[in-house]
């Protein structure tokens, strides 16, 4: 008895995969270079529809680079940091706050895009501000279950805070630029954080 054999999608198949034109946009995006739907599209050999139909919008596969560029930021801010409970979550804040100033990267696409660059960044309704709420909420619940560290706040409204207040300090709206004031972000962060500094 012969089994049956699904039939072939029509058309030729995808030359690149989901995954592909994130590493193709997240290369241009560390070397300072705009990220062109068009051009990815090109050099994988798919159409634009096909690079919207699995992101949405450009804007949010910016947002998904972006996020990519950041993770192992917060990792390594995390691996350096010292202490536990609050003093820790501040010199992993502190670090993330620190290289995110530092970023070229970042530097040139608020240069570059401006509002756009912005509104990727700081919108609740994009990618970059919910994801990057997880993360810093993630940190505080890990030191809140080791019994380390008691919020004054439930840690998803301290994480959202700790985001939103480090888009104020770092992201200039005037000069869609990032400023290098962390020192006075570090105040305000230890502040809410409730760690007294030196």
């Amino acid at each position: 008895m012969s089994q049956a054999v699904a039939p072939r999608p029509r058309g030729r198949p995808p030359a690149a995969s989901r995954e592909d034109v994130l590493a193709a946009a997240l290369y241009r995006y560390l070397r300072g270079q705009r990220i062109d739907v068009q051009e990815i599209a090109g050099d994988l050999g798919l159409g634009r529809t096909t690079i919207y139909r699995w992101f949405g919008s450009r804007e949010e596969l910016i947002g998904d680079v972006v996020i990519r560029a950041v993770e192992p930021v917060v990792e390594v801010a995390r691996a350096g940091a010292r202490g536990r409970g609050g003093p820790v979550l501040l010199d992993t804040f502190d670090r993330l706050n620190r290289s995110l100033v530092e970023s070229s990267a970042l530097r040139q696409f608020l240069q570059r895009e401006r509002g756009t660059a912005l509104r990727i960044l700081t919108s609740s309704g994009g990618n970059v501000q919910p994801r990057m709420v997880a993360i810093i909420t993630g940190l505080i619940e890990d030191e809140v279950r080791a019994g380390n560290y008691r919020p004054p706040v439930d840690p998803a409204t301290l994480g959202y805070a700790i985001v939103r207040l480090a888009e104020a300090f770092l992201f200039n709206d005037a000069a869609a630029d990032v400023r290098g004031d962390v020192d006075r972000l570090r105040e305000v962060e230890a502040a809410i954080l409730g760690v007294s500094l030196p």
